[in-house]
């Protein structure tokens, strides 16, 4: 493909509460065995995008050591591959990334040093399968300065934290705004970018020439009378992992069918950085309903409604429901948890209640795990 990828997964969201504080969003486990990023990493590869860069910032160490490797997507190669940027203090510049806009700016010489036309840009937090060429074709064909990827959600939806835009019948955008007070629209922006490699430079070093940092506000909302900005609509499942309640909802959504189906049965596939554990052990007792149980778990109690991510224990005449274990917890017998996600190498003691009354509950809980 005749473009390079950029992932944005530098930016903190404490509407994770917890979840933040020892990750970055980026890094947070979905469906039992893969990272948020993987999926933007595994649409990039799928799509023949031989170079990437990932923009990392907040929290990164997690993150930084999922990526230490990039054979797991294929990107292990002799030209191209797969480079991480993290904000770096040097003669012109001493700032983090003071937004989207700005870890472009300080990392210029990777857009400049490359020759590739095109430029594909996509925030790390989301989930979706897509093929770049596609945008890219339709990019091409519509003469445009800069394609959006939108998805018009569902009704109920609330789409208030999302960059609302409008298009024409021709599909260019009319109006832009991000997190509106009130949407006048239900098509969001998927913060997925298709532009000009030149003009995408041009346009960051202008920025910079004026203190401006973001992205969204100050190139797409600015631009968007002066520049050819058309939408390219995705119609395939798209969540973004902002917030705690999207973050449950959207591992809750690979117990569907159909969700499941699409991303692990259909063609091309979702990639992540494989760890070797034996697979998931059901002892005398264990009782399995609906549920994601992922390698190196050990269940033997009732597990119904949940995702149970890698090398967790279940002990006996416990009970999880409609809740998410995250990697390495182990829960001590006779244990209830409902509507609950559980941090990772938690060990929740023995005779526990956890249950999510108002919402989701996050269980935070470091005890001793082994006694002598």
């Amino acid at each position: 493909m005749r473009a390079i990828g950029i992932i944005l997964a530098g930016g903190n969201n404490y509407r994770m509460r917890e979840l933040s504080q020892k990750r970055a969003v980026c890094a947070m486990p979905i469906a039992g065995s893969y990272r948020s990023i993987d999926f933007a990493l595994s649409n990039m590869s799928n799509s023949h995008i031989q170079k990437v860069a990932v923009f990392t910032q907040y929290n990164a160490r997690s993150l930084n050591e999922h990526l230490s490797s990039s054979k797991w997507w294929d990107f292990g190669r002799k030209q191209g591959g797969l480079v991480v940027f993290t904000p770096a203090v040097t003669a012109e510049n001493s700032f983090w990334y003071r937004g989207t806009a700005d870890a472009i700016a300080q990392n210029l010489p990777f857009l400049k040093d490359s020759h590739e036309p095109y430029v594909v840009i996509s925030s790390g937090d989301c989930i979706y399968k897509m093929d770049f060429n596609k945008v890219l074709e339709y990019h091409i064909a519509r003469k445009a300065d800069i394609t959006v990827v939108c998805k018009d959600m569902e009704p109920e939806i609330n789409v208030d934290r999302y960059g609302i835009l409008k298009m024409n019948e021709e599909s260019r955008i009319e109006e832009f705004e991000e997190k509106p007070v009130v949407a006048k629209t239900n098509t969001v922006s998927c913060g997925i970018y298709v532009v000009r490699r030149r003009q995408l430079i041009e346009m960051i070093e202008k920025c910079a020439e004026e203190d401006r940092y973001d992205f969204v506000k100050d190139i797409l909302i600015r631009y968007k009378n002066m520049k050819r900005i058309y939408g390219y609509k995705l119609r395939d499942y798209w969540s973004n992992i902002a917030t705690v309640e999207d973050y449950f909802s959207t591992n809750m959504d690979f117990l569907k069918p159909e969700t499941g189906d699409f991303f692990f049965r259909q063609y091309p596939d979702v990639y992540s950085k494989v760890d070797d554990l034996p697979p998931a052990k059901y002892n005398v007792g264990a009782h399995i309903k609906n549920s994601l149980i992922s390698s190196g778990c050990i269940i033997n109690g009732t597990v119904e409604d949940s995702v149970i991510f890698k090398k967790s224990y279940i002990g006996n005449n416990c009970h999880i429901k409609n809740s998410i274990i995250l990697n390495d917890v182990y829960i001590g017998d006779n244990t209830y948890i409902e509507n609950c996600i559980v941090e990772s190498r938690d060990t929740i003691r023995a005779n526990s209640y956890h249950k999510g009354e108002d919402g989701i509950k996050i269980v935070v809980e470091k005890n001793d795990r082994y006694v002598i």
